[in-house]
C-alpha cells in the first residue's frame, strides 16, 4: 500500500508502530498497530491506517518515524494544574510548569484560577493569566474560572471568553485571595450557569457542624484547630481531615443540584471511597455529577508517609491502603463516578514544606524565579536575610508540622509513569481490575479532554484532532531523583520511586517539544510552541 493521494499535499510526518491506541469513530478506543501521518503544516492528523506501512509507501519528502513496540498514545489532558502565574512565581510559573508537563507526555494543562493573584475571578483577572502565559507555554493550555463569594457578575463573561470551567471551595482554600463560598454563593452560581456549555467544579470537603477537628484556617496549626495528637504525626493529620469532610460536602452540594439541571457538576481530587455510593445513587437518579482522583491517591498509602515528611501533605489527605484500593476498583466499574484522573499539581517553594534535615535532599534548579520578567530570587534572599532570631527560631518550632505545612504535591508530567507502575504492581499482585493502557488513554486523555470541552480536538488519535502524541516505552525501568524533576521546585514524594515505563518523545500539534535524552535538556524544539485556549466552550 502506498499512500501518496492526500488532498492539498503539503510536508508530512509519519509515526508508526506496532501498538498505539487509536479511537475509532464511534470512540472506543483500540491498541492497534498503526502508520499516523501528520501535517507539520495544520498541526493536524491527517491519515491513520491501522498497520505499520513501510517508509517506500510515502513519498521521499516524508519525515517517516518507527517506534517498533513502543507505545503511540495521545498526549494527555491534565485537567487539574496549578501554574500560579502571574503573583507566585517562586512556586510555579507557565514556562517550567509546562516544561515539566511536555517531559511526560501532557500535552494540555488546564490551569486552576489559584493561586496566582489575581485569581481568575474576574475578567481582568483572566486576562493578566493571558497576558503572563505568551511566549512561555511549551504545551498547550486552558484555563478555569474561580468561584467566591460576590463574583456571579463575572461567570458568564469568563464563559464567553473561553474558560473550561469553574472551581469553587468549600472549605477555605489557604490563600486569602480565594475564600470558601457558601451554600447561597454555590446556589447563586448554579442558577447563573445552568444551561451554559461549562462544568462547575468543587473542592469537596466540608466541616460537619459536630466536628471539633480543624476548623476553616487549615494552612496553620493555630486555634481553633484541635488536633488530637502531635503535629508532625501523618496519622494525627489524616484523622483531622476524615472522609466525612467530603461525604458532607458532596451532601451539600446534592441538596442544591436542583436548580441548575442543565449543568454539569464535578467533584475534583475526590479521596475517600465512602463518597462513591453518594455519587453513584446521584447519578442514577439523574443528576449530572462526575468526579476526578489524583495519581497520588493511587499510588500513595498513609501507612507509607513518615512523620514529619509534609511532602505527602495535600487536601483531602492520602488516605489508607484499603481506601486506595476501593478507588482501583471504581476506576474500571462499568458504572463508575470518576471519570477522570489528574495530577493536581500544586507546588509551592520547599521551604514552605517545613520538611526535617534528614529530608532536605532538594537540589536547587539552575534558574531564576522570573517567568513573569520579575526576578524573585533577590526578594527571597532579602527575606531570609531579614528574618529575625525569633522568626527562625519559630520556623524551626515548626519542622515537620503537617498542619504548618503547605499543603499541595508536585507531580505534573509524573502521572503516566505513576499510573502504568501502579496499575502493573496491582496485576502481579493478583487484581483483576488493574486498568490497562487503553483504561489509561479514557482516563487521562479521551474524558479530560470531554471534561473541559475539547474532545473535538484534543485526547485521541484520530483522523483531524490536533496531532498530540506521546511516545511511551513501557519497558524502561527508571528511579525519580529530584536532578530529573522538570517544575521549578525540586520537591516532591515521588522522589526515590522505581517507575516501570518512561514518556521518549512528546508531540505538541505535530511538532516534537520534548526527546528524553535530546539536546537542551530533552527540549529539542529550543522554544515554547504551545497556545493559551480561548475558545468559547460548546459542549
Amino acid at each position: 500500500m502506498t499512500v501518496t493521494s492526500r488532498p492539498n499535499a503539503g510536508p508530512v510526518t509519519v509515526l508508526v508502530s506496532t501498538r498505539a491506541v487509536l479511537t475509532l469513530p464511534d470512540d472506543s478506543l483500540l491498541l492497534s498497530p498503526a502508520t499516523i501521518s501528520i501535517s507539520p503544516t495544520t498541526g493536524k492528523i491527517v491519515a491513520i491506517v491501522p498497520t505499520v506501512l513501510p517508509k517506500t509507501s510515502f513519498p521521499p519528502s516524508a519525515t517517516y518515524i518507527n517506534y517498533g513496540s513502543k507505545l503511540l498514545i495521545p498526549g494527555l489532558v491534565d485537567a487539574h494544574v496549578h501554574l500560579n502565574e502571574p503573583g507566585r512565581t517562586e512556586w510555579e510559573g507557565f514556562n517550567t510548569g509546562t516544561r515539566a508537563a511536555a517531559s511526560g507526555g501532557v500535552t494540555t494543562v488546564i490551569d486552576m484560577p489559584l493561586n496566582a493573584i489575581p485569581p481568575t475571578t474576574t475578567l481582568s483577572g483572566f486576562k493578566e493569566k493571558l497576558a503572563a502565559s505568551q511566549g512561555q507555554c511549551w504545551v498547550d493550555v486552558g484555563f478555569y474560572g474561580g468561584v467566591i463569594p460576590g463574583n456571579a457578575d463575572e461567570l458568564l463573561p469568563l464563559v464567553e471568553a473561553g474558560v473550561r470551567g469553574f472551581k469553587g471551595f468549600l472549605i477555605e482554600s489557604g490563600v486569602e485571595e480565594f475564600p470558601a463560598i457558601s451554600s447561597n454563593d454555590i446556589a447563586i452560581a448554579m442558577k447563573t450557569l445552568n444551561g451554559t456549555p461549562t462544568t462547575l467544579m468543587f473542592h469537596a470537603e466540608m466541616i460537619p457542624p459536630i466536628s471539633d477537628s480543624v476548623g476553616d484556617a487549615v494552612q496553620a496549626s493555630e486555634p481553633p484547630l484541635a488536633p488530637h495528637g502531635a503535629l508532625k504525626s501523618y496519622q494525627t493529620f489524616l484523622e483531622s481531615r476524615p472522609p466525612s469532610f467530603e461525604t458532607y460536602a458532596i451532601d451539600e452540594i446534592l441538596s442544591l443540584a436542583h436548580l441548575a439541571p442543565g449543568l454539569h457538576l464535578h467533584i475534583v481530587h475526590l479521596s475517600a471511597t465512602q463518597a462513591i455510593p453518594i455519587l453513584k445513587a446521584a447519578r442514577k437518579s439523574g443528576i449530572d455529577i462526575t468526579a476526578e482522583t489524583c495519581f497520588h491517591y493511587l499510588g500513595l498509602a498513609a501507612e507509607g508517609v513518615e512523620d514529619g515528611d509534609c511532602r505527602y501533605k495535600c487536601c483531602p489527605p492520602i488516605r489508607e491502603q484499603l481506601n486506595q484500593d476501593g478507588l482501583w476498583e471504581e476506576l474500571t466499574a462499568p458504572d463508575s463516578c470518576i471519570r477522570t484522573v489528574v495530577s493536581d499539581h500544586s507546588p509551592c517553594t520547599p521551604e514552605l514544606k517545613l520538611l526535617p534535615q534528614h529530608l532536605q535532599t532538594i537540589e536547587a534548579p539552575h534558574m531564576h524565579h522570573s517567568d513573569s520578567g520579575v526576578d524573585m530570587s533577590a526578594d527571597l534572599k532579602m527575606t531570609t536575610a531579614k528574618a529575625s532570631e525569633a522568626e527562625r527560631k519559630e520556623m524551626a518550632k515548626e519542622v515537620g508540622d503537617f498542619f504548618a505545612a503547605w499543603g499541595g504535591i508536585s507531580s505534573v508530567g509524573l502521572g503516566l509513569p505513576i499510573l502504568y507502575t501502579s496499575a502493573q504492581k496491582r496485576m502481579q499482585a493478583g487484581s483483576k481490575t488493574a486498568p490497562g493502557i487503553v483504561d489509561i488513554v479514557r482516563l487521562c486523555c479521551a474524558a479530560t479532554a470531554k471534561q473541559v470541552g475539547l474532545s473535538h480536538r484534543k485526547g485521541a488519535l484520530k483522523v483531524g484532532m490536533d496531532a498530540d502524541v506521546c511516545v511511551f516505552d513501557d519497558a524502561e525501568d527508571w528511579v525519580l531523583h529530584s536532578a530529573g524533576m522538570h517544575w521549578k521546585n525540586r520537591c516532591s514524594p515521588w522522589e526515590g520511586h522505581r517507575f516501570a515505563g518512561r514518556v521518549k518523545e512528546t508531540w505538541v500539534r505535530g511538532r516534537k517539544v520534548f526527546e528524553y535524552g535530546g539536546r537542551n535538556g530533552g527540549f529539542v524544539g529550543g522554544m515554547p510552541v504551545g497556545e493559551a485556549i480561548t475558545e468559547k466552550r460548546v459542549a
